[in-house]
């Protein structure tokens, strides 16, 4: 039972910020671990929806305790709050404020943005307006060091990266035969993929799992090895004989439920149960362009809607430029749409036929949007600088990449969810003990109700346009005004569109290897309780892929900087915001002074 009641109305404020923070962090970031999937048309954007829920929660749960302890302790000593648990409190309910406040403004002008920049930004802030002592000397943990991290990780995870692609590359892009040597070395990178996941669950421990001190290191080598082992081996069994079947021979009928027939296909005549349709592709092509001219009514709609909201004149410059209108499929997405909130009036507003239009509305917004193609022939350019690989090469690494995705994403929900359950599980423990305490275990209730708001959340968007994208929102929006679900599901396609097609080109070998580059990297620092910016280290792993192109011309430096504007501005806006929230509660007037 809780102690500090006089309290309540305090944690209560506290649990509203909270979740909008996690809604943020879902908005802005989980696009770090799917949108290169999503961009390399490996994933569809409800597909990753799907994952990102599922794979989030487990991050959070298995991962999400070492960094909460290095963000509810790491910014500032806490000495001074030994006596004063309720202003414990208002500090960490003012910097759950204040990232809130920053992110949701960045989400809504479409920046990328570091979150773990931002709740570390208002910490700081929090720490200065209270006279705290900040913790800016070197030393575990400390302001330093977390800064430093941001620097080195984008590095690290660009490297790792490049390393990774390098070897695709190399072993099989510049093969005579490349489709032979794919087959060949394709097990052995699904290998490594599971045994580095394994490698870090095991180092992790908690849940069940003995710590890496208990299994000894005979055993836990016995694992890792065990599990790259295992999966090189049901790959070589169950993969290579439908990829072999599909690619080789190209049998258009196969589809990946036809997988566990595994050996049965070697056979020369061989029965499919549910067979595809056989006029189907043999692989979709991975290297079609994405630019995408406006029809003649999709161009009149956008100009009423930029007309509408003072940006007439602009559709020629942008499509010169690399920042673009709404894309065609956008558009005619909110032509169709349109029609059916119009369809809204022939139903009152309690009829169940309204309700179910509407949710339908609401729940496929953003996963209806296209995030891949645009109007900008100037990133068109910069595409066609990227080589062209083999497609059924590409199309062996799907598989691979999905896994790397949720590799990362697993990474993501264990460092990420901290910036949000960090400083409420320091308002929960200190609300409900009624003493100041840093070092406690989280609750797992936290931890899930965490990883869970990543993959969903709430936003609320009702502007006719975007200040970047002009995203053209139907009329009727506007007069219903609505307040929708939106975070990965609804909003994350803006997020999605930065860090995807408009940095370079994409493909499944090379999201793989940045998507695996990238989720080491957050991995090695959760493990070390350092929060990294998984924005930055993604980022720096698209560079370093792009890189690996021998092209500076095939990466688009202009979204770089806009990127990189973001960054700058998290730390300082969000600590600015905090720090004058938390002195104006510490020196309100007292009644009678």
């Amino acid at each position: 039972m809780a102690v500090m009641h006089d309290l309540d109305w305090l944690f209560a404020i506290g649990t509203i910020f909270f979740c909008l923070s996690v809604w943020g962090i879902g908005a802005n970031d989980i696009a770090n671990s799917y949108a290169t999937s999503v961009s390399s048309r490996t994933l569809s954007l409800i597909q990753a929806g799907m994952l990102a829920t599922i794979t989030e929660f487990v991050g959070a749960i298995a991962l999400g305790q070492g960094v909460t302890e290095t963000v509810r302790s790491g910014v500032f000593s806490i000495d001074r709050f030994k006596d004063s648990p309720g202003v414990m409190i208002m500090a960490m309910v003012v910097a759950e404020f204040g990232s809130s406040i920053w992110l949701t403004v960045c989400t809504y002008f479409g920046f990328p943005v570091s979150t773990t920049q931002s709740i570390i930004g208002a910490l700081v802030g929090v720490g200065i307006a209270a006279d705290l002592q900040v913790k800016w000397s070197w030393s575990k943990n400390s302001v330093s060091q977390i800064v430093a991290s941001w620097g080195v990780a984008p590095l690290i995870a660009a490297g790792f990266s490049a390393f990774i692609f390098l070897t695709i590359r190399l072993l099989v892009h510049s093969r005579a035969d490349p489709l032979k040597w794919a087959l060949r070395v394709l097990p052995f990178y699904y290998a490594i993929t599971a045994g580095i996941l394994s490698l870090f669950i095991v180092i992790s421990g908690g849940h069940g799992i003995p710590s890496l001190e208990e299994m000894g290191a005979g055993k836990a080598c016995g694992i890792i090895i065990g599990v790259f082992a295992g999966v090189w081996f049901v790959s070589a069994v169950f993969f290579l004989p439908y990829y072999y079947k599909k690619l080789v021979k190209e049998d258009r009928r196969l589809r990946f439920w036809h997988i566990p027939m595994g050996p049965l296909l070697w056979k020369e005549n061989y029965t499919l149960y549910f067979p595809g349709n056989p006029e189907n592709a043999v692989v979709p092509d991975y290297y079609q362009s994405d630019l995408k001219e406006l029809s003649q009514s999709s161009t009149e709609q956008l100009t009423t809607g930029q007309q509408h909201a003072g940006e007439a004149g602009k559709i020629e410059k942008n499509q010169k430029d690399n920042i673009d209108p709404a894309t065609a499929a956008d558009a005619e997405t909110d032509r169709r749409r349109q029609g059916e909130l119009a369809a809204l009036d022939k139903y009152a507003w309690a009829h169940p036929k309204r309700i179910l239009l509407t949710l339908k509305f609401l729940f496929t917004y953003g996963v209806t949007r296209d995030v891949i193609h645009h109007q900008s022939r100037g990133l068109e350019e910069i595409h066609k600088r990227a080589p062209v690989f083999d497609n059924k090469v590409e199309h062996l690494w799907t598989t691979a990449q999905v896994c790397s995705a949720m590799i990362m994403s697993v990474a993501h929900g264990g460092n990420d969810v901290s910036n949000a359950i960090g400083p409420f599980t320091t308002e929960y423990m200190t609300w409900r003990s009624g003493k100041t305490m840093a070092k406690t275990a989280t609750p797992i209730w936290i931890k899930a109700v965490g990883g869970i708001g990543l993959g969903i959340g709430e936003y609320r968007n009702t502007s006719p346009s975007h200040r970047h994208y002009c995203l053209i929102v139907p009329s009727h929006v506007h007069s219903i005004n609505f307040k929708f679900i939106s975070g990965f599901w609804t909003f994350g396609y803006h997020i999605m569109r930065s860090l995807g097609n408009r940095i370079t080109k994409h493909s499944p070998t090379r999201g793989y290897s940045m998507e695996l580059g990238a989720a080491i990297t957050v991995l090695i620092a959760t493990q070390y309780g350092l929060p990294v910016s998984t924005t930055q280290c993604i980022t720096g792993a698209i560079v370093g892929v792009a890189l690996v192109n021998y092209d500076f011309k095939s990466i688009n430096w202009k979204q770089l900087a806009y990127i990189f504007l973001g960054w700058v501005l998290t730390l300082p806006s969000a600590g600015l915001i905090s720090g004058i929230i938390m002195g104006m509660a510490l020196n309100v007037p007292q009644w009678g002074s």
